[in-house]
């Protein structure tokens, strides 16, 4: 029975939290990696495009509750975020139009963007306080758990309750599905064709006729999209607050750099591998520890690598290691 319970209690604070971490990682880091393969440059405004698009969901979120439209078990969120996705890419398609086309006729180094993205981010983030506020916010609705801890435990006669709420189930789904529907249209669009064309050689892209203003726009509606997704299901997850997703580009842009940036599975790989390494590092194993091991070895100590209050040293220290030994990343993306 202890070793159940240990399984049930690494479920409850590694496995089942990490997963969902991890999957908002990855959604974040696709939007990364896609603007870096495609517009040659790491954009540092990603973490509060998702911050904004977060706010524009909340904000249609409200509006509908307040009109008595609601979606059963599920949070009125999902609703609200093809409206939240539309409002983010106007905003970044019309920042491309204002800021980065004129750079990009110039064909000003990559440094000079990321520096303008920079910019960019601070007017976002501005933006979004402006809009939405700076406080915490909590605005899922609908069924709070999948499993509940209690009936778990009424259940199966065990010590630890399993306890999986529905925004992480939801998470784990959504992020399964978007990542699916991205391969697809990557791989089997003739537009999904194009951009992976301009990606792996701009001119002879041009020479075959591609648009690349249309490959361009397509690219920023898609890492809205991504962005508006990942912020929003991180906001589901835990809460909103527009200063976390500022603090966010660490971990995310540290999946992308890990995973090998230019590459999407890369992107994936490595938003797991830094949340799974987040909790971790930062878990009080004292609890597993006590059920498999014998009393007499038993921790006394809460046996914590880290306080939560490092968890982004983690990411970070993975982000050095990785620049250091291998600069492509894991799965040998474009050197940084």
């Amino acid at each position: 029975m202890d070793f159940l319970n240990a399984i049930v209690a690494l479920l409850n604070f590694v496995i089942i939290p990490a997963t969902a971490y991890g999957a908002q990682l990855a959604l974040g880091a696709l939007g990364v990696t896609l603007i870096y393969g495609i517009l040659r440059f790491s954009n540092f405004a990603h973490g509060d495009t998702m911050a904004f698009g977060t706010g524009m969901v909340i904000l249609v979120t409200w509006w509908m509750q307040g009109l008595g439209i609601h979606l059963g078990p599920l949070p009125t969120a999902l609703l609200a975020l093809p409206f939240g996705i539309a409002i983010t890419a106007a905003l970044v398609l019309g920042t491309d139009r204002a800021v980065y086309r004129f750079y990009r006729k110039q064909k000003a180094a990559p440094v000079i963007l990321v520096i303008v993205s920079m910019g960019v981010m601070f007017i976002m983030n501005g933006v979004t306080r402006f809009v939405i506020g700076v406080n915490e916010i909590r605005f899922d609705d609908g069924a709070r758990f999948l499993i509940n801890a209690g009936e778990f435990k009424k259940a199966t006669g065990l010590a630890e309750g399993l306890a999986f709420r529905s925004t992480q189930a939801l998470t784990i789904v959504t992020a399964v599905i978007v990542v699916a529907a991205l391969f697809w249209f990557l791989n089997r669009t003739r537009t999904g064709k194009s951009m992976r064309a301009y990606s792996d050689n701009e001119d002879l892209a041009l020479l075959s006729g591609i648009n690349p203003e249309r490959v361009v726009a397509v690219t920023w509606i898609i890492a809205a999209g991504l962005a508006t997704i990942a912020g929003t299901l991180y906001g589901l997850d835990k809460a909103f607050k527009a200063f976390n997703y500022f603090q966010l580009l660490l971990p995310i842009f540290a999946s992308a750099i890990v995973g090998g940036l230019g590459s999407p599975l890369g992107a994936i790989a490595g938003g797991f591998l830094i949340a799974f390494s987040e909790v971790g590092f930062t878990y009080a194993w004292k609890k597993v520890a006590t059920y498999v091991l014998p009393e007499s070895l038993a921790p006394d100590g809460l046996a914590q690598l880290l306080s939560t209050d490092y968890k982004f040293a983690v990411s970070f220290a993975i982000l050095i290691v990785v620049l250091l030994f291998k600069p492509t990343g894991l799965f040998k993306g474009k050197s940084v």
